[in-house]
């Protein structure tokens, strides 16, 4: 690994929608191989975050680099050959109702395939074992020839999870990735998560409502709220006077009152 080969480094880094500001003011540094969590009131800019580091836009200020490089500084090709090295999982995954369940795993390669390879595989999936093996790590592996709209949200979160784990990314980015499941599930496909990032040695990032889930699951937890990142430490530092500063609401009761905050009841 070079010198300059971190997993991701943001340099007081700013996303604005129009005229208001999203992110602001964001440094971070996350070394290549580091897991961690990203906890905050709804609306803090947690999602936002992801979507920076994911590329899906500039940054509208500072600076922002992946894998050791500046993706807005690349020529379109190059960046794309980088977005390929970096798994994206999404609350809802955006999957076709009528495609199979082994060809949205498989879907996770396609980045990485030839043209003629992954036009093939959407025809006649490639590699059956492979989808087989990342869905059965999430108990899902009785789904392989089912269709995506036969399934309930909760299975179309793990099968979005399984098509990152078969596409081995080495920067993992979650957005809300168990929201859909019960808590042991939630915990089961997490611990999944984290045991794919150690392995490989491979960067994760989610962020999470579940502040328990967190802290049980991650051994760096950043706290972001209004745009800016309140706190960053390791899991065992995170008490309940940061916890109550960073869901603090002045028209609401305070849910971290005895214990953690409020966690919203995930669905079936």
């Amino acid at each position: 690994m070079s010198p300059g080969d971190y997993g991701l480094r943001l340099i007081d880094a700013g996303l604005h929608y129009g005229k208001r500001a999203a992110l602001q003011g964001i440094n971070l540094r996350v070394e290549h191989g580091e897991r961690l969590a990203i906890i905050g009131p709804s609306g803090a800019g947690k999602t936002s975050l992801l979507r920076l580091l994911a590329t899906q836009m500039p940054p509208s200020s500072g600076q922002l680099e992946l894998l050791g490089r500046q993706p807005w500084a690349l020529p379109a090709r190059q960046r794309k050959a980088l977005r390929s090295q970096l798994g994206l999982i999404q609350q809802s995954p955006p999957l076709p109702p009528r495609q199979r369940v082994v060809s949205a795993v498989l879907a996770g390669r396609l980045g990485q395939w030839s043209l003629g390879k992954s036009l093939c595989s959407l025809l006649y999936p490639l590699d059956c074992d492979g989808a087989a093996a990342a869905l059965a790590r999430l108990d899902l592996g009785d789904k392989l020839f089912q269709r995506c709209d036969q399934l309930s949200g909760g299975q179309l979160q793990r099968v979005g999870i399984a098509r990152v784990l078969y596409q081995q990314a080495r920067l993992i980015l979650a957005d809300e990735p168990v929201s859909a499941m019960d808590p042991l599930l939630a915990g089961h496909t997490l611990s999944v998560l984290n045991q794919e990032a150690e392995k490989r040695g491979c960067t994760l990032l989610a962020s999470l409502h579940a502040v328990d889930l967190a802290l049980a699951h991650f051994p760096r937890i950043i706290g972001v709220r209004d745009g800016r990142i309140m706190f960053d430490l390791p899991a065992s530092a995170v008490d309940q006077a940061r916890l109550d500063a960073l869901y603090a609401n002045e028209q609401l009761s305070s849910p971290a009152q005895g214990g953690l905050p409020a966690v919203q009841m995930p669905r079936c």
